[in-house]
């Protein structure tokens, strides 16, 4: 399927059978796989989250967004720790955290606990992901061949989107929200035998990492999500105490960078061609995908009386398209290159959400509304393999896992912000669905900035 030589390791080139390649890749996606289901097989257990004793709204968006918080912040130096210890040695690492801090999130004793498990597996997401993009990279030099190799790491990882509601409802029903994380376990054993061997080894950089600079920025994201959530729960005194804490942090962040020998943002990474675009694409792309992730099934709960299984079958049309249309996309892309593609996506994205809106807020039957989840599901599977492709096609030489750690952690900060934001609206069907707006209104605005795309 994908033919032909690879690798370095250290300085000396490493011959590879095309079925070497294939199960390395196979292992890479699956990981990414993790990293998403462990997103969306959360989405339907949200009502069985809600009911535990001590819960509310704001620990339930912690649970989602001390994920993505921790997964965003850290990523910004996950790709820079992939290029300077090599980064199979950080994929592997940060998939076998994973799958132990699966096991203790199924043994949690209360939300609490959870959220702070729900952080460390967003720490290992954030080593994990930016790693993979730069290991495609290794083992598929060429353009076209890379460009096909994204897209079939993009399908499989987008199969957890296609499964994870239905899968965690089926989960919830049977053994209730500890359920859902037991499937991580067995998964990550799978991806690190997969990902064993010689030619997934990359070699070492020279560039240090700058832990303290790191978790200032860990810090400054983490008071700002907070500041979001409390506002939207009416806690003005939590929210402004964390927003001021934000700046403070934010600022010493600043500070640091500037003086720092090893900033977490590369500028030449920050100022490839089309870069800033590309970025605020993503951002743009998960604002309303983990918007609706978090937002509909309380909705789907409280609004239409639907079971975690029935829920999570309600997602399909905007799950099922991630795990099959990729394959398209990456033809696409390795034709035409990755701009249409993605200017399209965002397109079909904001359109969809429009759909959403009306049918939330009118209270539409279920046709209406699996329409615009269609569309959704759909943009969502043109845009995103298409910026993975342009990230990494536009970053310098020997960076691209500090590319794709940027590409994901600006859309990790775009889940946060989504989740955050749309889920001050969780109370009222008419105000949930004037706040489905919004990510309208972010991806058509993204699609404009790529669509006049000038270098």
């Amino acid at each position: 399927m994908l033919n032909g030589e690879v690798g370095e390791r250290g300085g000396g080139a490493v011959r590879s059978r095309p079925d070497s390649r294939t199960r390395a890749l196979l292992g890479i996606a699956l990981g990414y796989f993790a990293v998403l289901l462990d997103t969306t097989v959360l989405s339907v257990a949200e009502p069985d989250l809600a009911s535990s004793p001590g819960s509310s709204t704001a620990g339930l968006q912690w649970v989602v967004t001390g994920y993505s918080v921790a997964f965003g912040a850290v990523l910004l130096s996950g790709g820079v720790i992939a290029d300077r210890y090599g980064a199979h040695r950080a994929f592997r690492w940060g998939i076998a955290v994973f799958g132990a801090g699966s096991l203790l999130s199924a043994l949690a004793p209360g939300l609490s606990a959870l959220v702070v498990l729900r952080a460390l597996l967003g720490v290992a997401a954030g080593a994990a992901v930016p790693a993979s993009t730069a290991m495609i990279a290794r083992l598929y030099p060429d353009p076209a061949e890379r460009a096909r190799a994204v897209a079939v790491w993009a399908a499989v990882s987008g199969c957890a989107m296609a499964f994870g509601p239905v899968v965690g409802g089926v989960l919830v029903g049977l053994g209730g929200w500890r359920a859902v994380f037991w499937v991580n376990v067995p998964l990550t054993a799978l991806v690190l035998a997969l990902t064993a061997g010689r030619v997934v080894r990359c070699p070492r950089g020279g560039r240090p990492v700058d832990w303290w600079t790191q978790l200032a920025v860990c810090a400054a994201l983490a008071l700002a999500t907070d500041a979001l959530i409390e506002a939207g729960a009416g806690a003005w005194t939590r929210a402004g105490w964390s927003a001021g804490a934000a700046l403070l942090a934010g600022t010493l962040f600043a500070r640091r960078e500037r003086r720092s020998a090893a900033p977490v943002l590369r500028s030449d990474v920050v100022r490839a061609p089309g870069m800033a675009k590309v970025l605020l694409a993503g951002a743009a792309v998960n604002f309303a995908l983990l918007g609706l992730l978090f937002l509909l099934p309380l909705l789907l709960r409280d609004g239409r009386g639907l079971s975690p299984a029935l829920a999570g079958l309600a997602f399909l049309p905007m799950t099922l398209p991630p795990g099959f249309n990729p394959l398209l996309t990456g033809l696409i892309v390795a034709r035409v290159g990755p701009w249409r593609p993605a200017v399209g996506g965002l397109a079909l994205l904001a359109g969809g959400c429009l759909v959403i809106a009306a049918a939330v807020a009118a209270g539409a039957p279920y046709p209406l509304l699996a329409v615009g989840l269609s569309g959704a599901g759909f943009g969502v599977s043109f845009a995103l393999p298409a910026l993975v492709t342009a990230v990494v096609s536009a970053a310098p030489k020997g960076a691209a896992g500090a590319a794709g750690g940027l590409l994901n952690a600006v859309r990790q900060v775009g889940a946060s912000l989504g989740v955050a934001v749309l889920g001050a609206f969780a109370g009222s069907p008419g105000r949930a669905g004037a706040a489905l707006l919004l990510p309208a209104a972010a991806c058509a605005a993204a699609g404009l900035l790529l669509a006049r795309r000038r270098t």
